[in-house]
This record gives C-alpha cells, sequence and structure tokens, in this order.
C-alpha cells in the first residue's frame, strides 16, 4: 500500500506540473536549465552585473528587484545601483533626494522619469534610498544622443566642457563592424533620420557613457548592478565592449530577457546572447503601452 502511495502521487505530481504556467523560465547562454539560485551565485562572483529588462515586462523588473535584494543581503553597502532610466546630468538630483535634502515631489518632478517609472524603477529607487545604496544616473543626458543621431560625433565638440562632464571622454572610439550596431541600420527601430549610419552612433554613445558611469562610481571590491535595456548589453557587446576598453580586468555577468510562445527550451537564436536568459511566455502582460 505505501509503494502504490508513492507512486499515485508521483504521477499526481507529474501531471500537476505538466500543466502548470510558469511565468518565466531560466537557461544558462548555452541553453541548459538553470534557476534562480544558479543565477545569484554567478552574479555574487560578479564586479558588475548587467540585467538585460525588456522596458515593459513585469517579470523582468520584479526579478531585477529580487536580485537586487539577494545581492545586497551578501554585499552589503558595497552594491551600487545603476541605470540606464537616469540620465548623468540629473546625478545631483537623485543625491539631493537621497539625502533628504529634496522630497520625494522634487525629486519626481525634475528627474524626467521615464513613463513606467511608478512601477518598474520607483521600487528599486526606493530599496537603494531605505538601504543607504548609491544609486547612479549612468546615461548620456538624451539631448547629447539626440545631437549624436543627427550630426554624428562630431556635433559633440560643441558642447561646453561643464556638458562634456556628462559624456563618456571625447573622442569616442567607435567600431562600425559590431553587430550590435550594424543591425540597428537593418532593423525597424524608429526613425533613423538623414544620415542613418548616425543612428547606431547614438546608441554607442550611450553605451560608452553607461561604461564610463560604471567605471567613475566602482571602487575595488564594490558590485554594480546595471539595469538597461537588453540590447544594450546582448551578446557581450554594447555596454561591454566599451567597459572593457576602460576597465579590461572588470569581471561582468549578463543576463538578457526573451519573449518565447513555449517556454520549455530556450530558442537557438538566444544561445550565446547572455550568461543567463529568463525566458518568458510571449502571452505575458506588459506594464505599458
Amino acid at each position: 500500500m505505501r509503494i502504490l502511495s508513492i507512486v499515485l502521487l508521483i504521477f499526481v505530481t507529474n501531471i500537476t506540473n505538466a500543466h502548470d504556467k510558469p511565468a518565466y523560465r531560466i537557461f544558462t547562454g548555452e541553453g541548459k536549465k538553470a534557476d534562480y539560485q544558479d543565477m545569484l551565485k554567478q552574479a555574487l562572483k560578479a564586479d558588475v552585473v548587467f540585467f538585460g529588462e525588456l522596458h515593459d515586462n513585469p517579470v523582468a523588473h520584479w526579478l531585477e528587484l529580487e536580485l537586487t535584494k539577494d545581492l545586497h543581503v551578501e554585499k552589503s553597502s558595497s552594491l551600487i545601483l545603476a541605470a540606464e532610466m537616469f540620465e548623468r546630468d540629473n546625478q545631483l538630483i537623485i543625491d539631493e533626494y537621497f539625502s533628504d535634502l529634496i522630497n520625494e515631489s522634487s525629486f519626481e518632478s525634475e528627474s524626467r522619469l521615464w513613463k513606467n517609472y511608478g512601477t518598474d524603477y520607483k521600487p528599486l529607487v526606493a530599496f537603494a534610498k531605505k538601504n543607504n545604496l548609491k544609486f547612479v544616473a549612468s546615461n548620456i543626458p538624451r539631448r547629447y544622443a539626440s545631437m549624436v543621431s543627427s550630426g554624428g560625433f562630431e556635433s559633440l565638440q560643441k558642447v561646453s566642457e561643464e556638458g562634456k562632464k556628462f559624456i563618456a571622454p571625447l573622442p569616442i572610439e567607435y567600431d562600425p563592424e559590431l553587430a550590435c550596431y550594424k543591425d540597428m541600420l537593418k532593423k525597424d527601430m524608429g526613425p533613423k533620420g538623414p544620415n542613418p549610419e548616425n543612428f547606431p552612433k547614438a546608441q554607442a554613445i550611450k553605451d560608452a557613457t553607461m561604461a564610463n558611469s560604471i567605471v567613475k562610481y566602482r571602487q575595488a571590491g564594490q558590485t554594480v548592478i546595471h539595469y538597461n535595456g537588453s540590447y544594450h548589453s546582448d551578446r557581450y557587446q554594447g555596454i561591454l565592449w566599451y567597459l572593457n576598453r576602460y576597465s579590461p580586468s572588470t569581471k561582468s555577468m549578463t543576463i538578457t530577457t526573451v519573449l518565447q510562445d513555449e517556454t520549455d527550451r530556450m530558442n537557438e537564436e538566444s544561445r550565446n546572447q547572455a550568461d543567463f536568459v529568463i525566458v518568458i511566455p510571449t502571452s505575458m502582460t506588459r506594464t505599458y503601452k
């Protein structure tokens, strides 16, 4: 009777699992099944963790917060948060808010926040503030990226010395043959303007500035978790290409987020896209449209 009960329990468990609808699955870059603890264990060994998100995906945002919390348990005050969604000329506003020199309303009204800030990034900011952690506004001010998009890197020479403090050191090294930039000219990623070759350069100046921000704020022994759109760190290009030039000894770990109709295995096209691939059902709800 005991053996029969065990067999029935295994059968029922398998039936239940077969009908489960997981919100996500995690795979290694090679496509092997992994789990959250595998991802956390490797993140704890890295100097910089790049969490490549889909900006409108609630699962990615939740996992960003959970991973940040768990890194903080081990790293404590040596953990630094940094984000593409905040521009470098807003660092003072963030610092003033974290020091209680200005209130939350002033911070939010003056920081040019993304439209999904309240649902997706505010929890990260609140966690950093509550735990006295540094939160780095890593991205280039969008006005300067727009200049590059229309006038190339040369247009940045017109920026004042004060303005250049918010940009990676000039001149910017650039490899137009990198797949992450070359592919931008092939993909439908919005209007490219009269000089399409400048479109990926605007992406590159963002990548360079974010990499420079990480190097600027990170000290030896500290860990940075950087939140960015997955395209900025996929295939170890984008931000990582510049980080390897600014600080080649820095140990990085990458996470990317992809959508698939079926999540029981990782699609071949995602292979080697990152150290860990979070596969989320295509039908997942979005935080904004």
